[in-house]
């Protein structure tokens, strides 16, 4: 435990130095599948290479009116939420090409959004007009 006393994430960012590191953007397609030591060995890949995960960039379709495919893709979303924790990418990136059922998909949009923020990584949505 640490004597020094806490104080806050403002110093902590103050404190920060840059590094030689070049940020990336990960496909999700690249770790669509990947077990954990698959992503273990592209983190390690990517420090020798001099790269940092910044964010992941997937597209996503709902475009079928099915709770459970929507369910489905939704389910992929979030392993690629988990997927982009684990590499210490702080976004996932999601260009949503059609939404066919919005009623369906913004509580999955909701819960993949709660998970995110519960992984500490920011989701951006593009193309997803839920209104």
């Amino acid at each position: 435990m640490s004597t020094t006393p806490h104080s806050g994430t403002n110093t902590a960012v103050e404190e920060c130095r840059p590094t030689d590191a070049t940020p990336v953007s990960i496909d999700a397609e690249s770790i669509a599948d990947a077990t954990r030591e698959d992503l273990r060995t592209f983190a390690r890949d990517l420090t020798a290479e001099g790269y940092v995960p910044a964010e992941v960039a997937a597209t996503a379709c709902f475009s079928e009116d099915c709770s459970l495919a929507t369910q489905e893709e939704a389910d992929r979303l979030r392993d690629l939420v988990n997927a982009a924790a684990f590499l210490g990418a702080n976004r996932l990136t999601v260009t949503v090409d059609d939404v066919t059922s919005p009623e369906k998909v913004r509580p999955a949009i909701d819960a993949l959004r709660e998970r995110a923020d519960r992984e500490g990584v920011a989701l951006d949505v593009d193309g997803l007009s839920l209104d």
